[in-house]
């Protein structure tokens, strides 16, 4: 992550021409693979340097950002992300950055990272929204709203034939249920391997380390353990690092130190915090409106992914509308996990089970759809809606240092979503022909070749390409004779 840049670390400025040069710029009339451009050595990341001219303009470039279609949006966001991305947010997102960011090169690492980070507090899956972001600079509104819908449908598509399936056989089946246990190991490999790839570029500028964002990321995976909200976590390490951007290193130091005596107060008062249970009422009964309320509120709560929304339609569904078994709940939130799809998608199978209760197969349909449209109706208007507004927050030099120190503190939440992928594909794998109860060592074996291919084949068709394979693997390995 470049978040600090001195002058030979600018490579393009806003007119399209290198710095110290007259050239002007050449227009890109299509999307063209371009090599990233060679780094240069830099000094040690320090919060005190100042953000350059230079930094001003690569935050603003879009020299290299080609005009589209809506028809060529859709193709690009549909078959090159929405069709390729499994393994989660974590690989959704590291995808975008890698093809878009670092080979297209539509804009600068700098901005992306602040876009990233502001992303964070607008409700909605980042992958979406990062999917209309682009879309916005291709093609405008429109194409923002035509991006993110291309990137939804194959997933909504694919969960929408999960939840029918789901209802017709269950996991019960034991070829099925095979293939789903090879599949979790699988797709856990694939989070690990995009939570590196995220992590990089933004706790290390140029291969240095930036000690201060690898603070922000341990001690907010350590909050998260302690169950401190993840929401208070992210602002307090935006606020400690712009402190130590205009070096007020003492006040920094006590903001610090004041979060866990707060905590031990609230311990000692209250007790150990309690998982998040949000509940208003809400869906009593699955009625088409009360499903499309349950996901329009969920959606609004959605601030840094799905890891918000899953707890309040949990208690909604499960606790207090009492409509939606808890085993059957979390059967669709393990189908959401292996779908290249953002992972709020399981609330369509939420939808189409609380559909199935109104009638038959059309009531489900319509229930997985209004749930879906509840759910992604506030990422697409923060996104599409107010995109010159965020941009201009993203531009800003004086919330600059915030966001950098947010986006640190965001890879420390992602590597402990890594590390739940990856209990719940390895230890909380069910007995098989060799796999034991309590946790397989087959399981264990096929997550270790996974990420080993991971790192060694970096093809667009690797992912897809594993999914498949463990899923016929699982047949070998998981059914018993």
């Amino acid at each position: 992550m470049a978040t600090f840049l001195t002058p030979a670390d600018a490579k393009i400025t806003t007119d399209g021409a290198t710095p110290g040069t007259s050239s002007s710029p050449t227009p890109k009339p299509s999307i063209i693979e371009i090599e990233p451009k060679p780094s240069h050595d830099s000094p040690s990341p320090s919060p005190q340097c100042p953000v350059t001219a230079e930094d001003a303009a690569d935050l603003e470039d879009n020299s290299m950002v080609p005009r589209l279609s809506l028809l060529q949006i859709f193709w690009l966001f549909f078959y090159r992300f929405g069709c390729f991305a499994w393994g989660g947010p974590v690989a959704q997102i590291a995808l975008l950055k890698d093809e878009l960011v670092l080979k297209q090169q539509w804009i600068s690492l700098a901005r992306f990272q602040r876009v990233f980070a502001v992303y964070q507090i607008v409700p909605g899956p980042e992958a979406a929204e990062l999917c209309m972001f682009f879309g916005c600079l291709a093609g405008g509104r429109w194409g923002g709203m035509v991006a993110g819908v291309a990137f939804v449908l194959p997933g909504f598509f694919l969960m929408l034939l999960a939840s029918w399936a789901y209802a017709r056989w269950g996991l019960e089946e034991e070829h099925v249920r095979a293939g789903f246990g090879a599949l979790q190991p699988a797709v856990a490999a694939m989070v690990l391997r995009a939570t590196h790839k995220l992590a990089e570029h933004t706790i290390l500028e140029k291969g240095v380390l930036n000690p201060y964002l690898l603070i922000a990321a341990v001690c907010t995976a350590l909050n998260t353990a302690l169950r401190i909200n993840i929401f208070l976590s992210l602002a307090f390490y935006g606020i400690v690092y712009t402190l130590l951007f205009h070096n007020q290193r003492l006040i920094s130091l006590i903001f610090f130190i004041l979060q866990y005596v707060g905590y031990g107060i609230y311990v000692a008062l209250r007790g150990v915090p309690t998982p998040v249970a949000l509940g208003l009422g809400i869906a009593h009964n699955p009625s088409l409106g009360n499903l499309f309320v349950l996901g329009l509120v969920a959606g609004c709560l959605s601030f840094g992914g799905a890891y918000t929304a899953i707890p309040f339609v949990q208690v909604e569904a499960v606790l207090l509308g009492a409509w939606l078994p808890q085993d059957v709940f979390m059967a669709g939130l393990a189908i959401g996990n292996i779908l290249p799809a953002p992972l709020v998608i399981f609330a369509t199978f939420v939808g189409y089970q609380g559909g199935l209760q109104l009638g038959g197969e059309g009531w489900a349909v319509a229930g997985a759809v209004v749930i879906t449209l509840g759910m992604f109706m506030p990422c697409f208007l923060f996104t599409v809606a107010g995109h010159r507004y965020l941009e201009m927050l993203v531009r800003n030099k004086f919330c600059a240092p915030f966001f950098d120190g947010l986006c640190g503190a965001v890879i420390g939440v992602i590597g402990v979503v890594s590390i739940d992928f990856l209990k719940a594909g390895v230890y909380d794998q069910p007995a098989g022909k060799h796999n034991s109860g309590g946790g397989g060592a087959v399981s264990a074996v096929v997550y270790i070749v996974v990420l080993a291919a991971l790192y060694k084949f970096t093809h667009k068709y690797t992912a897809i390409l594993l999914v498949v394979c463990a899923a016929v693997a699982g047949q070998f390995l998981f059914v018993d004779e």
